[in-house]
């Protein structure tokens, strides 16, 4: 089987070894792949192994021996499904490999908010401390999650855990997810629709996937039935949120702040309107990617296409 990694360094940097999958065939690794370049780098292979690199119908018409392609992220909208499915090319992705470090990355974003960590630290290098009069100081408010309440929009894994993570800070949790979760219900987690969801959240966290119903639901019009002083976290995809909406937002004060590890286009535009919203904190798209993660995620890549050559495929997905 000849098989193909269209963009390898995300997964693996080189920190981590292609030798389980170089097992399974003829094994050709980019670390990069140009749009213009991927029919010419498919057009001869069997497999594709592919984390953002788009595959599009127009490739698989010109790429007829494609059979197989294994995304290594748990969302798949790179991938035309219905052009997929009308050929027969065998989907997979890697569901909850990332489930800890997503809801890890949540409290570090938000604890940053409530608690500007980064901000004091530099302060206290920049001598404001030891010019200080007093035995402390705060440069901005700090805020204790005991009592507040989070709305979580995805209860699967991720938003699980975080619902935990959540009550053990003494959270109350609503979630909203398109289908109810009564095993995660219980006196401090509860279903809601999002309307009571907007206005009784004092945190909102997204982790959900990016869908037509779900593409834009942070707007104008959804942030103004939220309170006044809200935190936003998206972990989910960029084009959930407006982003130009929730940088206006940010600068009215009311939404208090706001942390997103994901934008609508990256690697990030640099007349992105969030770059210049106060409080807003950003990293680049890195929930994902500590070293046990990444090493989950190649395990199962490769499990999943020894489990597509054995006749029994595992993590199939489906339009």
């Amino acid at each position: 089987m000849k098989i193909a990694v269209l963009d390898g360094h995300a997964l693996n940097p080189g920190d981590l070894s292609w030798d389980e999958l170089k097992k399974l065939g003829e094994v050709a690794i980019y670390e990069r792949t140009k749009p213009e370049e991927v029919i010419e780098r498919l057009k001869d292979i069997d497999a594709a192994i592919t984390n953002k690199v788009v595959i599009s119908r127009e490739v698989m018409e010109d790429c007829p021996k494609l059979r197989y392609i294994g995304v290594t992220a748990t969302g798949y909208n790179i991938i035309d499904m219905e052009a997929a499915e009308k050929r027969g090319i065998v989907v997979t992705n890697v569901p909850a490999y990332s489930t800890m470090s997503v809801a890890q990355m949540t409290f570090a974003l938000l604890l940053e908010l409530c608690l500007h960590v980064g901000k004091h630290s530099e302060s206290v290098a920049a001598g404001e401390w030891s010019a200080c009069p007093d035995f402390c100081y705060w440069n901005d408010p700090l805020i204790e999650l005991d009592h507040k309440v989070m709305g979580i929009v995805g209860l699967g894994k991720i938003g699980q855990k975080v619902a935990k993570i959540a009550v053990d800070f003494g959270m109350d949790v609503l979630y909203y997810s398109t289908h109810r979760h009564p095993d995660q219900e219980n006196e401090h987690c509860h279903y809601a629709e999002f309307a009571d969801l907007w206005a009784a959240s004092d945190v909102i966290s997204l982790h959900c996937p990016l869908t037509p119903m779900t593409q834009g639901l942070i707007n104008r019009d959804t942030i103004a039935q939220m309170k006044d002083g809200v935190m936003i976290l998206n972990l989910a995809r960029g084009p959930i949120v407006v982003e130009q909406d929730l940088a206006d937002a940010l600068r009215s004060g009311k939404v208090a702040g706001a942390a997103a590890d994901v934008v609508s286009v990256e690697p990030i535009q640099a007349d992105n309107p969030l770059l210049t919203a106060p409080n807003m904190i950003l990293t680049p798209h890195i929930a994902w990617a500590p070293v046990e993660s990444r090493k989950r995620l190649m395990q199962i890549t490769v499990e999943n296409l020894k489990g597509f050559m054995d006749g029994h495929p595992q993590n199939v997905v489906s339009e």
